[in-house]
């Protein structure tokens, strides 16, 4: 099974989202529902998450949390143990209460915060269990307008000082954003994430994937890191290799004598790291031919395995190019 890519930071926000097994409820009753929330309390104290919205439906969950430390994993897993053990105990079965590994898209605040938290809470009314997102007892909506008393640590300051300082008024629009369009219109934001795990805009989406992702190798076990991790340029690759064989750009790029190195190199790295097909490196490589570029890349995979001094230059420029 593929593992899920987790971007963890201080001061992150996520859209977490779990089912059941095979669609299987996760809430049979009340106390389920009690519980559930009991656990969440206690992740609170304990991993120091903040929630700002959640929504408990019959075969799975919302949260809209965010992290003061990088500890989503670990306070997801403690949450998910500590329920499963329970559910199972009381309802006498046995197995896997969720669904795999839960979904966590990594959010950007200021662009999607309101859109998520009015999509969670409008669950309950697109599955026809209620006609408004107020009558609803298992969500965070009830509190957040102040139609039923606020858990300790639920957060409702975020999401109301967007529209106000005064509470009165910011309860009143936000009342306005979520039950003034048609539910069942609603779209789930989530679904513009990149690579399903990355919720916001370009700049957002640049940061996120240079500062954490931009030095991790890639894992055929992590499918989203391939798409996701930024892809230096033919032309930074060349720089860097010009730089460590003390070589003119020109003389990489144009076809010359045959035996160059240099060039070599950097036909080999930008087709291991640039995600260009091999006939557009060829392009970019004077007009080679795309199989010229495969069998370029592989004359450098076979100097390497037995030239340790090659193999650590090369190494030296991957990492300044990837930024290790």
């Amino acid at each position: 099974m593929a593992r899920p890519l987790r971007i963890e930071y201080p001061g992150a926000f996520y859209h977490v989202m779990n089912r059941g097994q095979g669609g299987e409820e996760i809430f049979i009753g009340d106390r389920d529902r009690q519980r559930f929330l009991h656990y969440l309390e206690k992740t609170v104290e304990q991993y120091s998450i903040v929630v700002h919205t959640f929504c408990l439906m019959p075969n799975h969950y919302h949260l809209l949390l965010e992290t003061p430390l990088p500890n989503l994993s670990r306070a997801v897993q403690w949450l998910h143990v500590s329920y499963a053990t329970y559910f199972n105990r009381e309802h006498q079965r046995r197995g896997h209460l969720f669904q795999g590994r839960y979904k966590a898209l990594l959010v950007d605040a200021d662009a999607y915060l309101l859109a998520l938290s009015r999509y969670i809470h409008l669950n309950p009314v697109r599955a026809g269990i209620v006609k408004a997102p107020a009558e609803y007892t298992w969500g965070s909506y009830p509190a957040i307008v102040g139609r039923s008393s606020r858990p300790a640590w639920l957060e409702t300051g975020r999401i109301l000082g967007t529209f106000s300082g005064e509470r009165s008024g910011a309860i009143k629009e936000f009342r306005r954003f979520v039950e003034g369009g048609d539910a069942m219109a609603q779209e789930d934001p989530g679904r513009c994430a990149s690579g399903g795990l990355i919720l916001g805009d370009k700049n957002f989406l640049d940061w996120a994937t240079g500062k954490f992702l931009s030095s991790r190798k890639e894992e055929k076990e992590v499918p989203q890191l391939r798409k996701l991790k930024p892809r230096p340029t033919v032309d930074k690759i060349v720089d860097a290799v010009c730089k460590e064989f003390g070589c003119e750009k020109e003389k990489l790029f144009h076809k010359g004598r045959k035996h160059n190195l240099a060039r070599d190199v950097a036909i080999h790295l930008s087709r291991a790291l640039s995600g260009l097909s091999c006939v557009d490196l060829g392009k970019r490589f004077g007009g080679i031919s795309g199989a010229a570029v495969t069998m370029r890349h592989r004359k450098i995979d076979e100097i390497l395995l037995r030239d340790n001094l090659l193999r650590k230059r090369v190494e030296q420029v991957e990492n300044g190019i990837m930024n290790i």
